[in-house]
């Protein structure tokens, strides 16, 4: 419940360490922002594939903003700077677009961002300056970025659990492999700032991708699919024949049929099959493929579970705080799809 002191409070004055658009002086939008009507249920982690700086100075934070929104603006033809926050490597959270202060101050309609297609109504975009392929971002940007995950997680009435990856739900290299491998202890600190527990997390949180969205989670579930008879292109288009083989499936398995054929909860776990090291076949391939895309270069397309894919099988258990004993269940194909389990909380 928002209180009436914070109702007429100007944005930012709840949170005065978030530099807002007026203070580092952002252009005007070149159209309306507009507010999302859609309920806001996850976090959204981006690097910005900009250089790893070694300026950490507030000045140049402000750069960064400036910059961001004009590769925004004029490169890419977007209103205004795409994501709702900035955390520069030295540690300052910067308001993206305009507006997105002043509905975490309210914690509802967010706004509506660009960093995410599919996800832009319903998820709270942060990007962090730097590329995180191969390094690891600086501990000063994890501070803060645990920081402003804890305060949106509290005013959109979100979990430790709703922290995801841009390559969760499209077709990018982004947040990167390095960065990517962080977020079990990223989710850890996230937890603890907001006094969560293992107990308080479900056994286990899946992606919610559906007919919106792309990228190499939609093609785990294409060759889950195939693996059940389907016969599709695995090319992570969530087009109109994957849209019809989910939708088939839910209705086979009487599971409610999703009007955008979102892979819900019960969908993942149905189609997951147990995979031990005897395995072969399609199913394979996509455990094989997920991890190469995840950093597992070791591992080829074998279709069977050879020395390579068991190792990075039982690594990835590892991460997530699993019983690293190389079969895939319901639990590992979670964290491979790019969910949450209750043990990477503790």
């Amino acid at each position: 419940m928002v209180s009436a002191a914070a109702a007429h409070a100007a944005p930012g004055d709840e949170f005065p360490w978030i530099i807002s658009c007026e203070e580092w002086g952002a252009r005007p939008p070149n159209g309306t922002i507009e507010l999302s009507d859609i309920a806001t249920n996850k976090i959204i982690v981006h690097h910005m594939a900009f250089p790893n700086v070694t300026d950490y100075s507030r000045e140049h934070a402000i750069q960064l903003a400036r910059d961001c929104q004009d590769l925004h603006m004029d490169g890419n033809g977007w209103v205004d700077t795409g994501q709702h926050f900035t955390v520069s490597r030295g540690g300052y959270v910067l308001e993206g677009r305009h507006r997105s202060l002043e509905t975490l101050s309210l914690g509802e309609r967010q706004v509506i961002s660009a960093h995410c297609p599919g996800e832009n109504g319903r998820a709270i975009g942060i990007e962090n300056e730097g590329t995180y392929i191969t390094e690891r971002p600086p501990e000063a940007l994890l501070r803060s970025l645990t920081r402003l995950c804890v305060v949106i997680c509290q005013q959109y009435s979100l979990h430790a659990w709703d922290i995801f990856g841009h390559w969760d739900f499209r077709d990018t290299q982004c947040p990167g492999i390095a960065f990517y491998a962080m977020f079990p202890q990223l989710r850890r600190r996230v937890a603890e700032g907001l006094g969560e527990g293992p107990g308080d997390a479900p056994a286990r949180r899946w992606p919610d991708i559906w007919r919106f969205v792309g990228g190499p989670v939609v093609r785990l579930v294409q060759y889950l699919l195939n693996h059940h008879g389907y016969q599709l292109d695995v090319d992570g288009v969530f087009g109109p024949l994957t849209t019809a083989a989910v939708q088939d499936w839910q209705a086979r398995n009487g599971i409610p049929v999703d009007v955008d054929a979102t892979v819900t909860p019960p969908t993942w776990e149905s189609l997951v099959p147990s995979l031990d090291h005897t395995a072969q076949g399609v199913a394979v391939t996509a455990v094989q493929y997920i991890l190469r895309w995840k950093g597992y270069t070791d591992v080829a397309l074998t279709g069977r579970i050879d020395q390579p894919t068991w190792q990075a099988i039982q690594h990835i258990q590892r991460l997530h705080g699993l019983r690293p004993n190389g079969v895939v269940d319901a639990s590992t194909w979670c964290v491979l799809a790019g969910g949450i389990v209750r043990e990477s909380l503790r």
